[in-house]
């Protein structure tokens, strides 16, 4: 797996920190077997912390002036599939609605949390869809129901600006992003009650396979269910478990997530723009 960034310039500049997120979360599911970063210019300082939600973050100080920074990563990964569905759950969370224990509920509190404003509750209405009326609703089969509605309604586009669009706007125009879909499925699910997360990282597109978002960072959710933890869904692809999702990032918001970002000093004209180049491939 290789991730490449290159930003360049009209004229040298002088780089500012830089933070990024491209070294994998470690789990049961991923473990790093060879990594790798190369950075051009090299810094004169390079330190790694974890941050408040346990994610790898490296922080860069660079001297001296450049036309262009490139960062690459490359990372060997073990990465073990798993599917959602197979999972236990807690009986009392395997129908809708279900509550959390009060421990576990002083922790999730954040994440259930709504962080973008639903002054006409379009989000909640096209939510409560998912949720039967005529008796008891299945949790997987909500999780599930919600998970294909979005890869099989709605138009997934490329673009490559940061930022997401409100829930509300993504239901008005029917398509977007990987990220204002995750954005979208946390907030539905966040207003049923239920705990989510935004997640950043890569997804892997087997040979002749259909995924979208491939070749560049991809966004998905996990959401946590008593008994199973957190299980990851990624609605852009009707992905149910981690399969083909490599997790780098796990945040309340997407805004936590970056997989790299920093400051330089020059002339606003200076820009010209940065490249992002992805590859994702399986050991045969």
């Amino acid at each position: 797996m290789r991730h490449l960034t290159i930003y360049r310039y009209r004229q040298p500049v002088a780089f500012g920190e830089h933070r990024m997120m491209l070294r994998p979360r470690e789990g049961h599911d991923q473990r790093i077997l060879e990594e790798r970063l190369d950075i051009d210019p090299m810094p004169v300082d390079m330190r790694w912390l974890h941050d408040v939600f346990g994610n790898s973050v490296g922080i860069a100080r660079f001297e001296g002036r450049a036309r262009e920074l490139r960062v690459a990563s490359t990372i060997r990964l073990d990465h073990t599939p798993t599917n959602a569905l197979e999972y236990p759950m807690e009986r009392d969370a395997e129908t809708y609605p279900f509550s959390y224990d009060l421990d576990d509920l002083a922790d999730l509190a954040r994440s259930i949390e709504r962080q973008y404003p639903d002054p006409d509750r379009e989000v909640d209405r096209w939510a409560r869809q998912f949720v039967r009326r005529d008796g008891p609703t299945g949790t997987r089969e909500l999780l599930t129901g919600m998970t294909n509605a979005i890869r099989q309604r709605f138009a997934y586009i490329v673009r490559p600006e940061r930022g997401v669009q409100m829930p509300a706007q993504t239901l008005a125009m029917n398509s977007g992003t990987c990220r204002d879909f995750a954005v979208l499925m946390i907030e539905a699910v966040r207003s049923l009650g239920i705990a989510a997360r935004f997640v950043s990282g890569y997804l892997h597109v087997p040979r002749g396979g259909s995924r979208l978002g491939g070749g560049a960072t991809h966004a998905w959710l996990r959401v946590y269910l008593p008994g199973a933890g957190w299980v990851e869904l990624d609605p852009t692809n009707g992905i149910i478990g981690n399969r083909d999702l490599i997790r780098v990032a796990v945040a309340r918001d997407h805004r936590h997530v970056l997989p790299l970002h920093g400051t330089w000093i020059g002339f606003p004209s200076d820009s010209l723009g940065m490249t992002v180049e992805v590859d994702v491939t399986a050991a045969e």
